[in-house]
């Protein structure tokens, strides 16, 4: 039995948590618990063990049965690294994957607020005053959102325009409401699009409108471009029977990373590879690419790198567990990233140098799940999702970010 991303997941992660990357790379499940590239889901909960898989597939994949011993720097060095750490969205239910605008003065991320809607929804926050609005229209799904670095505008992802969104709304809350339980089940909705929009959501404008899923959005330094995660391939083509019982076990398989403007126009292909490529970030000085890509079995995920236009790829961790969330600090000298490397529902902060010449460095060591890890534009503070919270709940902390020490521990100095 060969087990696949959308099996594997609830049982890595113990509580609802958006995975995908824009790392909606994966997807940890956004139900009422237990469990983000990832990254606001059907509200499901957890799956029964998974039978051991044999390690095939590429880049390291591995059976579920027992970690590998880490290597690096596991060192407990979150005193460290991290100073002032503190909760920043203080209200709704959950709260994950935010993102700074290029002034650091603005935070756009996902949150699931009381109401109709037990999905996450997109809400921009004055970072100095902390007042926030809502951004995405309040229907259906959301994820992956990102401030446009010189316009007033932003962009996210939607299942909106779903001709059934408002029923998938109330069979979800009648659902979770049951008190039943179900395996986790994202299916990369086809219906997800990225959209553009004022920061008090309106002008919306669809950028993509293509069949299959479109997500994991973020522009270049300059503004120009969008890189995203879409599986419009297996749309846009027949597929071969054996493709096709891929599609239906899991559409992942078939997600591949784009560039286009940021108007929508001129959409290019960056990865070809079987397996899911999600969670892309341009470096700070727009050259680089980072994201993360699963095995085509799906058992294991790894780091990558590349050149803007797809050339240069480079693997830079070998963990064979999940390794995803990929963040480039804005000076472009290392990689901050989360990772199951210690243990199959114990994600951990760390740090990579841009080539993966260095063993990684563990950043957290705090009860709880750590994912989808930022950092401010001038690089000073770093904000990521985290179950540290009282009540178990997914919710985004900040804290202030020691460069000086990163450096030290990674041996750029």
């Amino acid at each position: 039995m060969t087990l696949h991303l959308k099996r594997i997941f609830p049982l890595l992660v113990a509580t609802p948590l958006l995975l995908a990357g824009c790392d909606n790379d994966p997807a940890v499940t956004q139900a009422a618990a237990p469990a983000g590239s990832g990254d606001g889901y059907s509200g499901a909960t957890a799956a029964a063990a998974p039978e051991p898989v044999a390690t095939d597939g590429a880049a390291g994949a591995t059976s579920y049965s027992e970690a590998p011993t880490a290597t690096g720097n596991m060192d407990e060095n979150e005193s460290l690294l991290l100073a002032n750490t503190r909760r920043l969205v203080t209200t709704g239910a959950r709260s994950g994957e935010g993102y700074f605008s290029a002034d650091g003065e603005r935070f756009i991320f996902q949150s699931e607020v009381e109401g109709d809607n037990p999905f996450y929804q997109i809400f921009l926050m004055d970072l100095e005053t902390g007042d926030t609005n809502r951004v995405s229209p309040g229907i259906g799904l959301t994820t992956c959102s990102w401030i446009h670095p010189t316009l007033d505008r932003v962009i996210f992802a939607s299942t909106h325009g779903d001709p059934l969104a408002r029923q998938k709304q109330a069979d979800e809350i009648a659902f979770r409401n049951s008190g039943q339980q179900r395996a986790y089940a994202w299916d990369y909705d086809q219906y997800y699009d990225i959209y553009q929009a004022n920061p008090d959501g309106s002008e919306l404008e669809n950028l993509t409108n293509t069949p299959g899923y479109d997500a994991e959005g973020s522009y270049s330094p300059d503004g120009s471009r969008i890189l995203f995660a879409s599986n419009r391939e297996a749309y846009q083509r027949t597929l071969s029977l054996a493709e096709q019982k891929l599609f239906e076990d899991d559409s992942s398989y078939f997600m591949d990373l784009y560039m286009m403007d940021a108007d929508g126009s001129n959409v290019q292909q960056l990865t070809f590879s079987p397996g899911y490529d999600g969670g892309p970030f341009f470096s700070a000085d727009g050259e680089k690419i980072v994201w993360r890509r699963f095995n085509p079995d799906g058992n294991s995920a790894e780091i990558w790198t590349m050149d803007v236009d797809g050339s240069n790829q480079r693997q830079l961790t070998a963990e064979a567990m999940v390794s995803w969330g990929p963040y480039f600090h804005p000076s472009g000298d290392y990689i901050i990233y989360s990772s199951n490397v210690l243990g199959h529902a114990n994600f951990e902060l760390f740090l990579i140098d841009r080539d993966g010449l260095k063993e990684p460095v563990r950043v957290t060591n705090t009860a709880g799940t750590d994912i989808l890890p930022v950092f401010s534009p001038d690089g000073s503070q770093m904000a990521w999702s985290t179950t540290r919270t009282e009540d178990g709940s997914s919710q985004i902390y900040i804290a202030d970010w020691n460069d000086a020490a990163a450096r030290q521990l990674l041996g750029l100095d």
